[in-house]
């Protein structure tokens, strides 16, 4: 078999790229490798599903204007025969509360966020306290809060975005990537462990997780490590005002969800991995602590279900990874290291990974700061907002 554009990871960052190639007039054949159309332990079904702007780097914030206004025309974007799977998505806002050390940090970001017209609001602790009473606010300097956006389903956005790129004619191949083939100068295709062999004159790397396992195969470094990160579904009998997507810096990330809520606090010091097992005593000994410090109503509540997974953490900045492999082989692209930023970035990702392998740069929106050269550098190009 011979693609023109080969994509090593059918998930939704990868899925993403395939649709966007597909829009392409120059993308030509496209074939993307994805070893689970189940997706079991893939990352996206297992994600929290939060879009927001309140980043600090205007690359992200960017990138999230685009991919919203993507989540909002969903369903003429992928509709395939008519018909789009519901995002289900909830506009219930993110905010973001810090003590008072981090107020420079946030006050810095509103600036930027607002220079680029993102509706944020600097809240302090009195302010937010009548906006949202249940929330202690007595350690908080101040608070940043985004009404416009929210949460969706993050089964259905990467069920839509694979059947569209199907239906323009990408091609899935269930199978696994085991070799990339390559000479002293360009990447010719990958091994599968079927024991086929598929030439390509393009490969990309959208191997999530595994982006670091596909690159080692080209003699690649990529700092891009699994980190398992646990989330906990509970329920609390003591009614609460309609929250938004609440994040601090303590890492507390919690939001509704039907007739409760979702919580997990990730654990940075996690080895890093491939381990799916779930710590039962995390909720209890660490999380627990966390949501009822932060909502007090919260220190009677009934825990329903935990499930892990992973995120792609880029060791160095956890922002993502885009672009060539820059002293490398040129033809052999990377998109990793999203840190849990996948989800709320992939149109974008896509849009901008189609522009420069068919263009050759970016177009609409230049993300050269992401590439590669800062890995070969060690000059981290970090994310200053909540990860």
């Amino acid at each position: 078999m011979k693609a023109d554009i080969l994509v090593v990871g059918g998930g939704l960052v990868g899925s993403s790229i395939a649709l966007y190639l597909m829009r392409h007039p120059r993308a030509g054949r496209v074939v993307v490798i994805e070893p689970d159309p189940t997706y079991a332990l893939a990352s996206t079904p297992r994600a929290s599903g939060g879009f927001r702007r309140l980043f600090s780097s205007p690359e992200n914030i960017r990138m999230s204007q685009y991919s919203i206004g993507f989540f909002n025309d969903f369903e003429r974007e992928v509709a395939v025969d008519g018909v789009a799977p519901g995002l289900q998505i909830k506009r219930q806002g993110y905010l973001f509360v810090a003590e008072p050390e981090f107020l420079p940090v946030l006050e810095e970001n509103y600036r930027t966020q607002s220079a680029l017209g993102v509706n944020v609001q600097l809240l302090d602790g009195d302010a937010l306290k009548r906006k949202f009473p249940s929330l202690e606010t007595g350690d908080i300097g101040a608070a940043a809060y985004s009404p416009d956006d929210g949460w969706l389903d993050p089964n259905s956005l990467l069920q839509g975005i694979r059947k569209k790129a199907v239906a323009l004619g990408a091609q899935y191949v269930q199978d696994r990537v085991v070799g990339i083939v390559s000479d002293s100068n360009l990447a010719r295709g990958v091994d599968l462990e079927s024991g086929g062999r598929i030439d390509a004159d393009v490969v990309v790397n959208a191997a999530g997780a595994w982006a670091s396992q596909v690159s080692d195969m080209a003699g690649m470094r990529l700092p891009v490590f699994p980190m398992r990160r646990f989330d906990h579904y509970f329920e609390c009998n003591v009614p609460v005002e309609p929250l938004p997507y609440v994040k601090d810096m303590a890492r507390l990330a919690m939001r509704p969800e039907g007739r409760g809520f979702t919580a997990g606090v990730p654990n940075w010091n996690e080895p890093r991995g491939f381990n799916f097992d779930v710590d039962h005593g995390y909720f209890e000994n660490v999380v627990w602590p966390a949501i009822a410090h932060r909502v007090p109503s919260f220190e009677a509540v009934k825990l329903k279900s935990s499930w892990s997974g992973l995120y792609d953490q880029n060791a160095l900045d956890t922002n993502m990874i885009l672009g060539p492999w820059v002293n490398g082989l040129p033809n052999f692209y990377v998109a990793a290291g999203f840190s849990g930023h996948g989800l709320m970035h992939a149109p974008a990702v896509g849009r901008a990974m189609a522009e420069l392998i068919c263009e050759g740069r970016y177009q609409t929106l230049d993300l050269s700061a992401m590439g590669y050269q800062r890995i070969i550098d060690q000059i981290p190009y970090p994310e200053r907002g909540i990860i």
